[in-house]
């Protein structure tokens, strides 16, 4: 595969939108539309994340709770659920999974992905990132924002302009025009510290930082000098990298309404297996360990699985390893998620989807 340049990466950075806020608003209603901050309301408490409700009242996350409460009086404090967090943040990663394995997570909210050669073999960025965005939406009713660009810098950049639910490109072209105008605080990698240091300076835009060479940069702010010189010259080499190898691959899917019995349930099973054996044919893997994941009315999850003699990817034999599980599971209980996931895979990497040409619109 040939080895793109530096200026022709599709690179997109997603961030969710007040993500942990966001989950307990959607977990409860009641909250929808309220300044909530998530974390505890202690003196010693800290904000972990605030609302975008909460935000118009000058609160933040690291923010003491103390400040955060006499900023914003009817603030309400919700703890931590971070297995909840968790669980939507897998959920998200499985669509990034749909296009790409080059899937560099920040954290459970925020992650690189590096689209130039993709597995739906989608020439658009864009439309990548349009159709992330949506599925986001569809299936966990939250809002993400996206930047896309042909750098991580750029991307992350970008990610910032438009939030909530926004979606921002910088093209290559746009690139130095961009960054001339860019506040230096805006700059992913220079803090409020150096941001004051170059305000006394007279640096106040990416067009006064271009003023001066590698050199000069390095001499005023050490090793920072080099990074900084770099990114106001559109200039991020730097890899997405995935920080783990991919061990599984999985569908699942939440029921508006509890199944009750396993005939219920083999009628629903088979919509999960055909989304999960559409993506197993997308990675050109096969698995050995096949596991039914399921989830009961009171939000307990439980897990029932299956080792192979060898690898396989035939769609009739997972079915009925899957149709072997089911009668494990205690329907009576109300389950409200079915999913279906493999492991063990083998070591053949996909076809990431042929070499494409590069369009960012």
């Amino acid at each position: 595969m040939e080895k793109k340049s530096s200026a022709d990466k599709k690179i997109i950075h997603i961030d969710m939108d007040a993500f942990y806020a966001s989950v307990e608003q959607k977990d409860h209603p009641e909250y929808l539309g309220k300044p909530i901050a998530v974390g505890g309301s202690s003196r010693r408490g800290v904000v972990a994340a605030a609302s975008y409700e909460a935000r118009k009242f000058g609160v933040h996350s690291a923010m003491p709770s103390v400040t955060a409460a006499r900023k914003c009086p009817d603030l309400i404090f919700v703890k931590a659920r971070f297995d909840r967090y968790r669980e939507f943040s897998e959920q998200i990663r499985e669509i990034f999974y749909e296009y790409t394995d080059l899937v560099e997570p920040l954290s459970l909210d925020e992650a690189y992905l590096d689209v130039t050669y993709n597995k739906q073999g989608i020439s658009s960025a864009i439309k990548i990132a349009m159709l992330i965005r949506e599925e986001i939406k569809s299936k966990t009713g939250l809002t993400a924002s996206a930047g896309v660009s042909f750098n991580k810098f750029l991307a992350k950049t970008a990610s910032d302009l438009d939030k909530p639910d926004g979606l921002s490109v910088i093209l290559p072209e746009q690139a130095i025009p961009f960054l001339k105008q860019l506040k230096v605080e805006k700059f992913h990698g220079i803090g409020k510290k150096t941001a004051e240091k170059m305000h006394a300076e007279g640096i106040f835009t990416g067009e006064d930082l271009m003023k001066f060479s590698k050199t000069d940069l390095i001499r005023k702010y050490g090793k920072s000098g080099k990074h900084y010189f770099n990114i106001v010259n559109a200039n991020d080499q730097r890899e997405v990298k995935p920080n783990r190898i991919r061990k599984s691959i999985g569908a699942e899917r939440t029921f508006s309404e509890d199944l009750k019995s396993l005939e219920e349930a083999r009628e629903k099973v088979d919509e999960v297996q055909e989304k999960l054996m559409e993506r197993l044919k997308k990675s050109g893997r096969k698995a050995r360990t096949i596991t039914l994941k399921f989830k009961y009315s009171d939000f307990t999850i439980r897990n029932r699985s299956k080792s192979l003699d060898s690898y396989t990817d035939d769609e009739k034999q997972i079915r009925d390893v899957v149709n072997e599980l089911l009668p494990d599971v205690d329907w009576e209980e109300g389950v409200r998620l079915l999913g279906i996931s493999l492991s063990q895979l083998d070591e053949v990497e996909a076809d990431a989807g042929g070499q494409l040409t590069l369009t960012f619109e």
